[in-house]
């Protein structure tokens, strides 16, 4: 029978994917984290754009005005999800082994729950993403991984440049990759560095 997993890591897709879409990642990750489970669920909101995709919330005449409104509206969304996974893999009592890995809106939603203080985990990975609202009172001292591609042309590198600087001044743990070349993705050197983050955030603690 095999063991009971002793992590869980989260993957939380971008706009207009799914959790399927994320699968890969999990699958390139879990070879150096064999003890970890990985999961890959959908966004609670069919994608604007039509067809099969999701959507954490929507960018149809998104701006620089009204993002944070629309990440404050999408974290009951956000929220149930993560906790319904958390609770159905058994971590509710667990939290600091627990990762999330999002990418694009999937980070911008992760390092919202980071700053906001809503969900201490073990760790986070953002990759593409961006930090939309300041650092609250009571931010999650987590871990955090932040990936970029330098030729991002959705989200720009700036933005992770910005939330390494805005997180490390408040006191937060993070470090921060811009891969030149890369756009708006996940590469394999940068699966290569967050393999070895999560390794070491959630290696396994003694008995």
């Amino acid at each position: 029978m095999p063991s009971a997993p002793d992590s869980l890591v989260i993957l939380l897709h971008g706009v207009g994917s799914d959790g399927a879409d994320m699968i890969p990642i999990g699958e390139a990750l879990a070879g150096f984290l064999p003890g970890a489970r990985f999961v890959a669920p959908d966004a609670p909101f069919s994608f604007d754009g039509g067809g099969m995709g999701r959507q954490w919330f929507s960018i149809v005449g998104v701006d620089a005005d009204n993002r944070a409104a629309r990440v404050a509206a999408a974290r009951a969304g956000f929220d149930r999800v993560v906790a319904h996974e958390i609770a159905r893999a058994g971590f509710g009592d667990r939290l600091g082994r627990v990762a999330l890995f999002g990418f694009s809106q999937g980070a911008i939603l992760s390092l919202d729950a980071l700053v906001d203080g809503r969900w201490p985990v073990g760790a986070v990975v953002a990759a593409s993403g961006r930090l939309v609202g300041p650092v609250g009172p009571n931010p999650a001292r987590v871990p955090t991984l932040l990936l970029h591609g330098e030729g991002d042309d959705v989200i720009p590198a700036a933005e992770t440049v910005r939330a390494e600087r805005i997180l490390g001044a408040a006191g937060l743990p993070v470090e921060a990759h811009v891969f030149p070349g890369l756009g708006h993705s996940v590469s394999p050197k940068g699966l290569q560095t967050a393999r070895a983050f999560l390794s070491r955030a959630l290696a396994p603690t003694a008995a």
